[in-house]
Order: structure tokens, then sequence, then C-alpha cells
């Protein structure tokens, strides 16, 4: 029996025409459906929802390494970074559609508005509405500095209205007129519409239900004329007008129907598409007024190409248009043979003994019970998302919704990762990259993974090489890590994650060469030619290390010595001096000559040197704390240039400490700096303990006005420099600080508080409390050696009770108690001062 002759004894209907089959997008019960429609009425044709420059690409979702998920990417070609997706997942109708044809030898063609539109679209209607499709590339923040927004998929972008976009806005669309068009739109949620009607509360438990959990009692055609009446009836309730997104491309799909019907006759064509769709398809419309519409469509050039998606970018969390709110769950309920909720529970005790939780088969056993209970108590066909969910909370997480997020982000959602063939259209580049992760065993996975990298080893400092590179082109498949192994410069440690909008970023980057060695060459010689100062120019010079682009750099050090002689402000030569000098540590583990570097380096240390003394004058407060920060970046960018200078630049470190003095006593320099300097001078053992309590006594004197003294503190002990340890074991310091404190007037010291709490506030606790303890002794005479051993002025060894009684009262006013209704003893004072 011929095809024909079978789809004759169909249930479809000979003189019906085409067969329109609404679907819901990334609904496995959809697909189900189709499959099963395609299968009863053997369409000698099949039109998808979908861009029509795609139609060469379709026979690759028959090559074996093509993997759902997957997505139809489309970009501008003059404009990579304009691009739009059509995400397909193994349980989406259209792929299912696309699959049937395929084995079936029937031809497929896609009938959605051609990209080529679909892109232009999107750039002029930006500006008077954003659309839907929320997963377009040109969304992320690369684009968005664009000023541009561009719909995912056109079939997408519109939300769906199928019945598959549950949750969205009713008047998402509400002025998203086409070109030359300002008509409001009022939209409608079909699915949450047709779920109300039914009672529901849900539109996802309610799609479950009815299409998921139930079959179509013999009748396969059945529930697309129900779905099709149905969308009719939710249609007439919309109110749109001219030409609007929604008009415009099912008038191109009635073309394309039309197109088709005349090719293989009336009876043998099926259309997949969005439900919402369907209605106005079924309409009879004259040729002329659809052409009309399409009349004057702006264009641009585009290509298109498979790329791999993933399944957490199919989730409605992502911002995803047409999402849905569990794609790990639809793959399972479409990918089991059968017991899709024993199955289901399985698979969630499994992941949970890999997190060392014990979960055993008689969980497994009870939580399946539990889950078909409360089916049945809830007048449910079978277990849901719902039940399953309520029975492992139960069940194996003991109630705690800790681990339960954990199945949810894992299973629920998932990080599937497609895979499409290397015979799929891709730019240079792209093929470049593939070679590279293949030779160098990085394979591109969704699930974020720490990778650390001995530089030592050659395939390690390829592989690094590569991450600097697609970090410098815009590619940021990996962000540098802590290492929690090793602090040393031969240490790497990355965190890997591949997102589809990746693929955009790489075709965009495809301007600046065909491989990725010379791609980051080129955009690294243009960043340095435009880039805006001094300190970005020596950020570039330092990943051009870390990516070992040898070409590149003497481009970059040109722009950078230049740049350098005619910058005459110290804060920009003190931003740009660390990075310089952290580059210098690369050519021991890189084999990078850095001489060059190095030069550079040392003369903006020498222009530091001169001009920091007078750019620290004068500044106020917010001037000086900013100041003080390019103070600690420089004394750390000197103390690593230490013997790196020649000897025709002296000795870098005795020029910069006699810097710190300048700094140090000079009355014009605000106190957070002078302060800053002191203690600098301290650490490196250039000023002595007695010179250093005898600068604070000075400062913390009557004689010095409140808020210069606690910026002064704040410079010297302050932030995380470590002034706590050393009050802790200098009592001396620690007692100059307590006498001025205890000095200070009272209309001072509201002044001075905010800057001491912020002084103070950053000590670990443990050394807070260690000075609470110090303090609530009161004077006396220390025993601390850092002190200058016993008999210096320091903390008394006991509880300096005068000083306790002083404080009661307020204690007693704070705690709302009067005299005799309570005692304070020695150790409820010792806490109060903790």
């Amino acid at each position: 029996m011929t095809a024909q002759e079978e789809r004759r004894e169909s249930a479809w209907p000979s003189g019906s025409g085409p067969l329109l089959l609404g679907v819901r997008h990334h609904g496995p019960g959809s697909a189900r459906a189709v499959r099963a429609a395609l299968e009863a009425a053997r369409p000698r044709i099949v039109l998808i929802e979908g861009p029509p420059e795609a139609d060469t690409l379709i026979p690759l979702a028959a090559d074996e390494d093509m993997r759902p998920p997957v997505a139809l990417l489309a970009h501008a070609v003059d404009e990579p970074g304009r691009s739009a997706f059509w995400p397909l997942a193994e349980f989406s109708p259209e792929w299912v559609a696309i699959r049937w044809a395929l084995e079936h030898e029937v031809p497929a063609r896609f009938i959605d508005l051609p990209a080529t539109h679909t892109l232009a679209w999107g750039r002029e209607g930006a500006a008077a509405a954003e659309p839907e499709g929320p997963t377009s590339a040109a969304e992320e923040p690369a684009q968005q500095a664009q000023g541009e927004t561009v719909p995912e998929a056109e079939a997408e972008a519109e939300g769906e209205r199928t019945g598959e976009g549950a949750g969205e806005a009713a008047d998402e669309n509400a002025g998203d007129g086409g070109p030359g068009s300002a008509v409001d739109t009022v939209r409608v949620d079909p699915l949450a519409a047709l779920a109300e009607a039914a009672g529901y509360d849900d539109p996802e438990r309610w799609w479950e239900d009815v299409v998921e959990h139930r079959g179509t009692g013999g009748d396969v055609f059945a529930p697309f004329a129900a779905l099709e009446e149905a969308m009719g009836a939710l249609r007439e309730v919309e109110v749109t007008g001219g030409r609007d997104r929604d008009s415009v491309r099912e008038a191109y799909m009635r073309l394309q129907m039309r197109a088709a019907q005349k090719e293989f006759g009336d009876d043998e064509v099926a259309v997949v598409c969005g439900a919402w769709h369907v209605p106005t398809l079924r309409e009879k419309r004259t040729m002329a007024a659809d052409r009309a519409l399409l009349k004057g469509l702006p264009k641009v050039k585009a290509d298109m190409t498979w790329v791999p998606w993933t399944h957490r970018r199919l989730a409605r969390a992502s911002g995803y248009g047409a999402g849905i709110d569990s794609p790990g769950w639809y793959g399972h309920l479409f990918g089991a043979p059968d017991r899709p909720v024993e199955r289901w529970l399985t698979k969630v005790a499994g992941l949970l003994r890999e997190e060392d939780r014990i979960v055993s088969s008689a969980h497994v056993i009870e939580a399946v019970r539990l889950a078909e209970t409360l089916a049945a108590m809830r007048g449910r066909p079978l277990p849901g998302l719902t039940e399953t969910t309520d029975a492992v909370r139960a069940v194996m997480c003991e109630g705690s919704d800790v681990p339960l997020s954990l199945v949810h982000d894992r299973l629920v959602v998932g990080d599937v990762l497609g895979e499409v063939p290397e015979a799929a259209p891709a730019v240079p580049l792209q093929r470049d990259l593939a070679r590279l992760q293949r030779r160098l065993r990085l394979k591109p996975e969704a699930l974020e993974r720490e990778l650390e990298l001995d530089l030592r080893k050659e395939n390690d400092a390829e592989r690094s090489r590569l991450l600097h590179r697609l970090r410098l082109l815009g590619v940021a498949w990996g962000e540098p890590a802590v290492s929690r192994s090793s602090t040393g410069t031969f240490r790497e440690t990355w965190r890997l994650r591949w997102e589809p909008e990746l693929a955009v970023r790489v075709a965009e980057a495809g301007v600046w060469g065909t491989t990725v060695l010379a791609a980051a060459t080129a955009k690294a010689e243009a960043d340095a030619v435009s880039a805006r100062s001094l300190a970005d120019i020596t950020a570039l010079a330092e990943h051009c290390l870390l990516a070992e682009l040898t070409d590149a750099l003497p481009v970059v050090m040109r722009v950078l010595a230049d740049r350098a002689a005619l910058d005459a402000d110290v804060a920009h030569l003190a931003q740009a001096l660390p990075a310089l000098v952290r580059s210098l540590r690369y050519g021991d583990v890189r084999a990078t000559d850095t001489r060059a570097l190095t030069e550079v380096a040392a003369g903006l240390a020498e222009r530091i040197f001169v001009g920091l003394p007078p750019a620290c004058a004068a500044l106020d407060a917010e001037a000086a704390q900013e100041m003080r920060g390019h103070v600690d970046a420089v004394h750390g960018a000197v103390g690593l240039l230490g013997d790196a200078v020649g000897a025709g630049h002296g000795d870098l470190r005795v020029r910069w400490h006699s810097v710190l003095r300048v700094l140090s006593g000079r009355d014009t320099v605000p106190g957070v700096i002078r302060g800053r300097a002191v203690r600098l001078l301290l650490d490196d053992g250039e000023l002595a303990q007695d010179e250093a309590a005898r600068l604070m006594g000075l400062v913390l004197s009557p004689g010095t006005a409140p808020a210069d003294a606690a910026a002064w503190i704040e410079g010297f002990v302050g932030g995380g420099s470590g002034g706590g340890m050393l009050l802790v074991h200098d009592e001396r310091l620690l007692g100059l600080v307590d006498t001025w404190l205890t000095g200070v007037p009272g209309d001072a010291f509201t002044d001075v508080l905010p800057l001491l709490r912020r002084t103070f506030s950053a000590y670990e606790p443990g050394v807070r409390r260690t000075l609470g303890e110090l303090v609530r002794r009161g004077p006396g005479r220390g025993s601390v050696a850092a002190a200058g051993g016993s008999g210096a002025p320091g903390f008394a060894a006991d509880l300096d009770h005068d000083r306790a009684d002083a404080v009661l009262p307020v204690v007693r006013l704070l705690l709302g108690l009067d005299d005799d209704r309570v005692r304070i003893d020695d150790n409820d004072l010792a806490g109060v001062a903790g």
C-alpha cells in the first residue's frame, strides 16, 4: 500500500484542506500528538513555523551527531551581534515534525516570516516597543550597549499565545506595532484563559492533566480541532489593527501554505505551528491582501546555522518568552517508555545519593505510593510534577526544601547541552575554536565546573592561552577564579560554563580574524588604539601577556609609552602601574620577554615618585580616601618591581620610602594619607616603633582637630591592613588612641564617630574582642614584649573599678532598670565592654 493510499484510509477526511496542527512549543504532549497525527494523515509535505532561510539546514537534523536541545541561529552578516534564536528540544513538536519528515522522506519547509525581515524589524522597532522574546543574544550586555533589542525568534518573541506561554502578561504586546504602525494590541494569555475556564488556578497543571496525561480516545485529530476552536474563541477578544507583527507573520504563512497546496494538493499539506495562529491560517484571505501586508518590510542580509542549546535556557526563569517551567521534567515525560513516575523518582534518588544523602529503594517505593495517592486525592489522571515534588519533599528530603532545590535545579530544569554536527555552517573562527577545543580536550559543558591549570605543563598552558584569548574577544566561556590549592603564579583556576549566547559572541568576533590567535591579536591592537585611559592600556598589556599575543604586544607597548609620556595625572599613573608590575611576574612561567614592559613600569614609578606629594595636598575627604588607595597600590607595585629594574633606575624601594617620609610629615597632606605613610614605613622596617608612637602622640595631641586625628588613625590602623593586630601587640599605640578618644569633646565626638566606626568595624571579631578586653582594664603598666617589655605604658592586668563605676548609670539607663532592682558585677560589665 502506498503512502497516499494509507493516508486515504486515515481519519483525516479528504477535501478538508490542509491539516493544521496547533501546538504548544516545547510541550511533550503536543509532540506526541503531532507524531500520531502525521502518522495517521501521511501528508506529502510538512510546513513548520520557523525561518525559511533554515530550509537547507533541515537535513542536518537527521545527522547522528545532532543531539537536541539545539537552536537555529540567525545573525545579520554585517552586524553579527544582531541575532535571533529558534530553540528546539527533543520534545518540541517542531523537532518531532522535522524528524518525522526526514524519516519518511517527505519534504519539510519553514513558513514563518524570513529572518532577513525579523532581524531588520527588531532593529527598527526597538525604539518603539520592547519585543517579548528575551532570549535574543542582542539582549545580553554586549548588545545592550548598542542600544538595540532583537526578538529571539518571531515564533517565540510574540510570547506564543498558543497555550504554550503560560504566565505572560495580558498586555505584553501593547503598542508593538509593525513598521509604519502605531496600533495598540490587547492580548490574552490563552493557556491561563483555558485553564481558568476549566477551573484550574495553575495553567501548567491544567496542561499536564488535559494534554500530557490523557489519551486521544482513538481520534488523533480531535485534540487539534478542540484547541483550534478554543483559540478561535480567544482571538475574538483580541483587539488588533493595521500591520502588527502577528498579522504580517500569518500573512506570510498563508502565502507559503497556498504555494504548497498548489504544488502538492489541498489535502496533502500538514502545518505545525503555534495554536494561536491556527484560526487565522484557516481563514480565507486574498493573496493580494496578504502581499500588501508584506510590502515594504525592512531587510538585512542574514546567515543561519544550528547551535547547541540548553534545557536551562528553555526555562521561563531564564527570561525566554515561550519558556516552560520544567524542561528537564518534560524531557523525561517525552523520553520515558513506560512508568514515568517510577523512573523519575529513581533519578531523584540517584541524584540525592550522589550528594551523600541516605536514600534507599524503600524511599523510592514510598515516594511512588505517596505521589499516586496525592494524584487520586486531587482527581488527577496521573501524578504530575506537583505530586512527585510533594512526595520527594516528604519522603526523601524529610520535609526540607534545601535538597529539594537541588532536585529542581539539576533535574526539573537541568543542564543538558545539545550538540551539532561539524557539517553545520559556521564562521571560520568557530571552526578554529572547535578544533582547539578538541585538541586541548576542553569540551563545552552547560554545567559550571572548575578547571585547575598548571602552567608548567604545555597542555595546561595552551588551555590558559585559549581562555585568555577568548576573554579578550568577549567570549566569556571561562572566568578566572581564586585558586584553593596554590597561590603560585604557575597555577590558574577557571570557572567554565558554556552558554548558547557564546555562539553569537564567536560570530561577532569573527570580524577580527579567521583563527582565535589572529582575531585576538587584531582585537588587542584595535583596543589599544581606542583605549580611553592609561589604566585600560596597562590592563590590556597584562591580557596580552596572559594570552601570549606576541604580535600585539609591541603595538600595545608603543601606545602605552606614548600615553604615559603625555599623561600628567598622578592618579592615572598610579592606577596603571600595578597591572604592569603584575605582568612582569608572567615572564618566568610563560617564557615571555618583558624587558620593554619593565622599562615602562620603571618610568611610570619615577614619575609617580615626583608627582605624588604635590598631588596629595589640599584634598577633600573623598579624594583623600581615593588617593590613599593609590598609595597602597603603588606600595605593593614597588615591592614587586624590586630587582626587576636595571641599575639605571637606582633602588626604587629606597626612593619610594623617601616619598613616604615626605607624605608622613607634610601638614598639607590629609591625615588619612599621612597615617597610611607612617604605617607603610613601619611595616617595611624603615621606621622604629618608638618613632611611630611619637608621631601618633603628636597627631593625637590636643592641638590637632579631632576630625584630622580620626582620619590619621584610620590611615594608620584602618581597614583590612592588620591594624587591629598592631594595636593588640603594641599597647602603647592602643593607649595613645584610648587617651585621645576619652579626651575628645562631646560636640566633636559626634563628628568623628562615623569615621572611627568605619575604622574599627573592619577588624575581625576576635581582634575586636581582644581590644575590648584590653580597654576595659584601663590604663596601667603593660607587659607585652612588643611594647618594649614589662613596665611599658599600656593597660592594667585587672579591671579598673573606678572607670567601670562611671559607666554604670548609662548601662542602667540603656537597660531600663532602676538602681535598687539590679546589681551589675564585673563579669556583666566585661560582657558589655566586649
